[in-house]
């Protein structure tokens, strides 16, 4: 053999090798079940055979113009070669259309007509023999190319055009890893295969398609930082990066979450591992209801499933069957553990309609009082809300749309203005406006509450500062602590830091913590409030009477004043035991020399109760309601002339 037919044998086997190991590695980590899995196995496969095909024709292609064998060997290299080769682009255009989210099940006649060029070129390949049109043989077995040849490389380019195309309108629904991979495949491959059709001896084609697919290998098929290994389904990256697809390029799905609600019992019973093969439990017994590349794992015990090509009739079986799996108890060793279950289907775009608000249904708390194991429809209504309400922060956030307002607090015995309570509100230009039992509780678990916080003490200090409330008789103004707020290792310095650089009167700031708070976290507590005491602030235990806690704890927190909660002046209104209790309160409370403050006054008649008990300040809305910073400057003002 010449020298120039050992180096195009070596490349073959050399592009056949790189082949073999993707299969191998295919193969070996079980990655054939996806579609774009399958595809992908399938352009390997096609290669490799036509490494061996043009290997056979190499062989024998000195020897084919002396020996008919030869002859027939190099004609049969050179058939299937271009038998298998030439199906390879439409294949490829699958493959990304696979890769970018195209639904397979449906739209099968748009499908159909994208294979019509691969007929007309796999046509021209088995009519050439007898029409010669891609390419024939002289008397001395030399290779000539015909037009058909070029027919097949301007089809061929036509679906690499598609492919292109479907590349770019995709670019956002692919991560940034999936588009470097198909570029380099395009950059490498096509390179290739213009360098060929200039130079026919130089064979560059086969090495230039190989190793741009082991690069898509690295870094679409192995998908190890997608998936959970102890589960062997997908991860919540996997979700993320899934759905941002499917969203993207408008693909209609349902998702069900399967959400385990009672795994923290599970855990403090039972221990940490017995929760893990529980949850492996759980993968298993989902794998056998639906192929695990539909099932993710966005927490340890909420599981996601993509329902693509499927009804809604479907998902209402597949929703019941799993509920009722949950009836029954789930096996570990020799122990039977009972789990709790909520199951949520929504459909996509219909109620999802971004992937934060796929994580919100993965993330939400249980909502309190559930009468049903299934939710969907309109009993994810208050997901919708709640991934409202997230954005509406984070824009009150960055476009300032939170506001403090007021409530006044005044002295019982002659109506005359205490001081007032500050309470934040957020008006969203899309929402409206937002009340803090909705907000608080959210920006708590997305971790905002600092922020908010730190705009109501700012907020509060400058009001202070610019000397109104001091010269219009006020005592105080009230700012709540959060759980969160109040447990920061660095709290009560950060408050001191912020009062000295404004120059606010330390004692003008009474600090409101709940009575629940105080119960709870009170060695914590007690550290932060002896420190700022020192410095002047003041404290009050806020909602006095609606927790169930150690009063000696509490009351050593040395509080200047309690506030008790409305709910007890409503009652004493209404009954004698209410009364007893409101009485008892007030008495107790007194004896221990601290300051009391009534919330909930609307009438004259809870007013006069309240000094009858010789209650010191009082709170609502016979007085006022929260108002804004102007309307309570203007009502303290008018009160004083």
């Amino acid at each position: 053999m010449s020298s120039i037919t050992i180096s195009k044998i070596v490349m073959y086997a050399a592009s056949m090798l790189i082949g073999s190991t993707g299969i191998l590695f295919t193969l070996l980590n079980r990655r054939t079940d996806k579609h774009q899995n399958k595809l992908y196995l399938a352009m390997l496969v096609i290669l490799d055979i036509n490494c061996i095909s043009e290997i056979l024709a190499a062989c024998n292609h000195q020897r084919a113009a002396v020996s008919p064998a030869a002859a027939m060997a190099v004609r049969v290299g050179h058939f299937s070669y271009f038998l298998l080769h030439s199906i390879l682009p439409a294949i490829f255009l699958f493959y990304v259309l696979s890769v970018c989210g195209a639904n397979f099940s449906g739209k099968q006649k748009r499908y159909i007509l994208l294979t019509i060029p691969a007929f007309l070129i796999e046509a021209i390949v088995l009519l050439n023999p007898a029409t010669k049109w891609m390419y024939y043989y002289d008397r001395d077995m030399v290779y000539h190319r015909s037009w058909g040849l070029m027919v097949i490389y301007v089809l061929s380019g036509l679906y690499m055009a598609m492919a292109i195309f479907i590349l770019l309108f995709s670019w956002k629904a692919l991560n940034r890893k999936r588009r470097a991979a198909l570029i380099y495949f395009f950059t490498v491959g096509i390179l290739g295969i213009v360098v060929q059709l200039l130079n026919y001896d130089i064979r560059s084609e086969l090495i230039s398609e190989v190793i741009g697919l082991l690069g898509v290998m690295i870094a679409i098929e192995i998908e190890d930082d997608r998936m959970d290994a102890g589960m062997g389904i997908y991860n919540r990256r996997a979700i993320k990066s899934d759905m941002h697809t499917y969203i993207v390029s408008g693909r209609s799905l349902y998702l069900l979450c399967v959400k385990i609600t009672n795994t923290e019992i599970i855990k403090r019973t039972t221990g940490l591992d017995n929760t893990e093969a529980l949850s492996k439990l759980v993968a298993e017994y989902l794998r056998s209801l639906v192929p695990r590349y539909y099932i993710y794992s966005s927490n340890p015990d909420t599981f996601m499933i993509t329902l693509i090509g499927t009804d809604e009739e479907k998902v209402t079986w597949l929703a019941d069957t799993i509920s009722e799996r949950f009836e029954y108890p789930w096996r570990i060793g020799d122990n039977d553990i009972p789990l709790k279950a909520l199951i949520m289907a929504a459909d996509v775009p219909g109620r999802i309609h971004s992937v934060s608000d796929a994580l919100y249904m993965a993330d939400s708390p249980v909502p309190k009082k559930l009468d049903k194991n299934i939710l969907k429809g309109s009993d994810l209504d208050y997901l919708l809300r709640r991934a409202a309400v997230e954005s509406a922060i984070s824009r009150g956030l960055e476009q300032h749309n939170f506001e403090v307002f007021y409530q006044p607090t005044y002295y019982v015995s002659d109506s005359s203005l205490h001081g007032a309570e500050a309470l934040i509100r957020l008006h969203d230009p899309e929402m409206g406006n937002l009340f803090p039992d909705e907000f608080i509780p959210i920006a708590e678990q997305i971790g905002l509450i600092d922020d908010i916080d730190d705009y109501v003490f700012h907020e509060v200090c400058e009001f202070i500062k610019s000397g109104i409330p001091a010269e219009n008789g006020m005592e105080c103004i009230n700012v709540n602590l959060s759980v969160l707020q109040c447990m920061q290792p660095a709290f009560a310095e950060h408050v001191i830091s912020v009062a000295e650089s404004i120059g606010v009167d330390k004692n003008m700031i009474n600090f409101e913590i709940t009575e629940s708070i105080a119960a709870s976290d009170y060695s914590a507590l007690s550290r932060v409030v002896r420190i700022l005491k020192r410095q002047g602030f003041r404290f009050s235990m806020d909602d006095y009477g609606t927790g169930y806690s150690n009063m000696q704890s509490i009351f050593r927190l040395d509080f200047d004043l309690i506030k008790i909660d409305k709910s007890i002046l409503w009652s004493a209104e209404k009954g004698q035991m209410g009364q007893i209790i409101l009485e008892s309160s007030v008495r107790m409370i007194k004896q221990m020399r601290r300051k009391i403050l009534v919330e909930g006054v609307e009438t004259e008649h809870h007013l006069q109760m309240l000094r009858d008990l010789g209650v010191d300040f009082a709170q609502g809305y016979l007085f006022s309601k929260p108002i804004s910073k102007r309307d309570l400057i203007a009502l303290i003002t008018k009160d004083k002339k």
